[in-house]
């Protein structure tokens, strides 16, 4: 059974649910970096050693979720705008 939020979600209104799709989005954000990161280093090591590009994608995408998480975790404001 999937979860349920309590009341009609409103991501202007409500910051409860607006941590939380903040936080889910970094989830996915997360798991597309994993996953196409893998990808990219398989093929690296296994097909094309000549992919010079692997690390400094790896570097920047990974400094880029880093900034995602500062967000998040730091700088948003989920206080109640009204």
């Amino acid at each position: 059974m999937p979860p349920r939020w309590p009341r009609k979600p409103d991501r202007q209104n409500d910051p409860e649910f607006r941590k939380l799709d903040d936080r889910m989005n970094f989830a996915v954000h997360t798991a597309l970096f994993i996953a196409t990161n893998s990808g990219v280093w398989f093929f690296h090591n296994f097909n094309h050693p000549e992919w010079s590009w692997a690390s400094q994608f790896s570097l920047i995408w990974g400094g880029i979720l880093i900034v995602h998480f500062l967000y998040i975790s730091a700088i948003a404001d989920y206080s109640n705008r009204s």
